[in-house]
């Protein structure tokens, strides 16, 4: 078999890495904004303004594949308290990322977000009734070993605010299990609009709670907002995407691809460069990622060729 023929049979997990990296290019765009306006604008207002704009691909898509009917149908009322937990998890989980982008490092607050795996094999042990080896417990345990060595936990260097990424990491986590629970006849789509609306709902409430409003002083910050909310909507769409297009397990290790990406937009446009303080814990947080996948992919064919 040559090239061009392997390329082509297989092209559909090529065009999913290749949707994916787009994504995570652009969330790490969104970021850089976000790092930017927080120095003028609270992190509520930010949140608040990701989630407006963040209507705007995900509404065109619809639009133009004529699927509006069965999207804005009611979701049904069993499904109801999943979407609140899931908007306010993500609202929480917004907030949080965001905080962190204004107070640590631009690479420092990206890795830590990283840690979503770990919380996710652990959370779906109570919430999904998973039953983890101890492979995957392991690589829970060295990809927190990896956190703390980030975070300078009980030296002097150690900031508090280092605690804000892995909330947003948490947040992340407890939506991405929760939205196994959903009944398998509720579209994605569906699941996707209503809780991006509860979202901004919560971070809207979230915004009033902590006095977050300030003006927005000009039509620059405006156009640099919406376009930070488009980003980061067109962002998540792309990861959806590709997750969708092949198996998560073929595409999932190349999401690390925004650790050096963030650093390298750390360095051009914040002149930041914590290497020594992201390594060697950073090996740490990557392979026990790179671990969990590898577990859940051996379960999987476990579970196929047992049926």
């Amino acid at each position: 078999m040559n090239l061009i023929q392997w390329l082509s049979e297989n092209q559909r997990p090529w065009l999913a890495m290749l949707v994916l990296l787009l994504g995570i290019t652009l969330l790490g765009i969104m970021g850089v904004m976000i790092k930017y306006l927080g120095e003028f604008y609270s992190p509520t207002l930010l949140a608040v303004a990701r989630n407006i704009f963040g209507f705007v691909p995900v509404l065109l898509i619809l639009i133009l594949r004529r699927n509006t009917k069965s999207i804005f149908s009611l979701a049904g009322k069993k499904n109801g308290l999943l979407l609140i937990l899931r908007g306010g998890s993500i609202a929480v989980a917004q907030f949080c990322f965001y905080l962190a982008l204004m107070k640590l490092e631009f690479a420092t607050a990206s890795t830590l977000v990283f840690a979503g795996p770990l919380f996710i094999t652990a959370l779906s042990v109570p919430i999904l009734r998973t039953q983890v080896g101890v492979w995957r417990w392991a690589a829970v345990i060295i990809g927190f070993l990896g956190i703390v060595l980030i975070m300078d936990v009980g030296t002097d260097l150690f900031n508090i605010f280092a605690l804000l990424p892995l909330g947003a990491a948490f947040g992340y986590a407890l939506s991405s299990v929760l939205v196994k629970l959903f009944n398998s006849e509720v579209p994605t789509a569906q699941i996707q609009l209503y809780t991006q609306a509860i979202t901004l709902f919560s971070a809207i409430t979230l915004l009033i709670v902590f006095s977050g409003y300030s003006p927005i002083v000009s039509l620059a910050d405006f156009l640099l907002i919406s376009l930070m909310g488009i980003s980061g909507g067109c962002g998540v769409l792309c990861l959806i995407s590709a997750y969708r297009m092949t198996e998560p397990s073929i595409i999932a290790p190349f999401e690390y691809f925004g650790i050096p990406l963030s650093i390298f937009l750390g360095w051009v446009f914040f002149a930041e460069f914590p290497i020594s303080k992201l390594f060697p814990g950073v090996f740490f947080i990557v392979g026990a990622g790179i671990l969990i996948i590898w577990r859940e992919e051996k379960n999987n064919q476990k579970h196929k060729n047992e049926h």
